[in-house]
């Protein structure tokens, strides 16, 4: 069975998406839709910045998400059907979009407000977020219970755990993980300490959009990284849970492969969840697609036939 990944942040880049827009009509009509919703021309963002325009997270989230609800469209247009869908931090809103729970319109409006609300949240608390390589998961969680303000945010797969930390308390936490003899501690470039209580406003700042958005039941089935489980419905609650939850990655690609899924194709800029993936769970087929070029490889490699367009 085939689950397809969508990432989250950190996934952003000059130019994203712009390949696909110039090559499909099916990628304009979904860039320009979320212009239409923002307010704003998000293509023109992607295509020339400047990079610290795209690199405000108001404006990266709308953007993650339309690069890769339109890469889907296109693998979609060759023939390409998955069984589930999933998504890291962010990319949960588009597997809600790829299985029909969400409108991508109404997805576009809940990460703009998410994106806002996140910013601001960063704003009026600050942190940030340290990547811990090389400790395992009770050893990381072990390290943040004995400090103040700090938590764990990405159990990301074996070896590699994200942290969430007040800004004071930034310091202490990537010494004590270099003390608990951490491989490496890595400061991500981040504006604030995101899947953390430090973010709570910014979940109730969600709490009335969510709930005022329609729903309907997921087919394909959608797996949350939030609960690591399969969810139908109740997806207001979860989106505004995910905000100051772990993503717990790993235990939701042990869970899937467990249960038969032996394929995983991530959609969307960058490989990054594909890379995580295969430190999973060193048998399952992986692959990444978000430009033409990597669009084409997947289909070619026989997740089905060929990418249709009018390029």
């Amino acid at each position: 069975m085939i689950a397809v990944l969508f990432p989250g942040q950190g996934s952003q880049a000059m130019g994203m998406g712009c390949d696909l827009y110039d090559a499909s009509a099916a990628a304009r009509a979904t860039f320009d839709e979320a212009s239409e919703v923002l307010g704003y021309d998000l293509t023109g963002v992607c295509r020339i910045g400047p990079p610290e325009e795209l690199a405000r997270t108001e404006v990266t989230q709308p953007a993650l998400l339309a690069h890769s609800v339109a890469a889907l469209r296109l693998l979609q247009e060759g023939g390409f059907a998955f069984d589930a869908a999933l998504g890291h931090s962010l990319g949960e809103y588009s597997a809600l979009v790829a299985t029909g729970a969400l409108r991508f319109r109404d997805a576009v409006t809940l990460v703009k407000v998410r994106g806002e609300a996140m910013a601001a949240a960063a704003a009026r608390r600050p942190g940030g977020m340290v990547a811990v390589l090389g400790l395992g998961a009770d050893t990381v969680v072990t390290l943040c219970a004995g400090l103040e303000a700090a938590w764990p945010a990405n159990f990301n797969c074996p070896g590699q755990v994200v942290v969430s930390c007040a800004a004071a308390s930034l310091a202490a936490f990537e010494e004590a993980a270099k003390a608990a003899g951490a491989r490496r501690v890595v400061r991500l470039p981040v504006s604030g300490a995101f899947h953390s209580p430090l973010v709570a406003p910014a979940a109730e700042a969600l709490r009335g959009p969510l709930a005022a958005t329609s729903w309907t039941a997921p087919r394909p089935a959608f797996f949350s990284t939030c609960s690591a489980g399969f969810e139908d419905g109740g997806f207001a609650a979860l989106l505004e849970r995910q905000l100051v939850s772990p993503v717990r990655f790993e235990e939701s690609i042990r869970r899937l492969a467990a249960e038969g899924y032996n394929a995983f194709l991530e959609v969307g800029p960058g490989a990054v969840l594909t890379g995580l993936v295969k430190r999973i769970d060193h048998d399952v087929a992986t692959a990444s697609a978000g430009d033409i070029g990597s669009l084409s490889a997947a289909l070619d490699n026989g997740w089905t036939t060929t990418l249709k367009g009018d390029r």
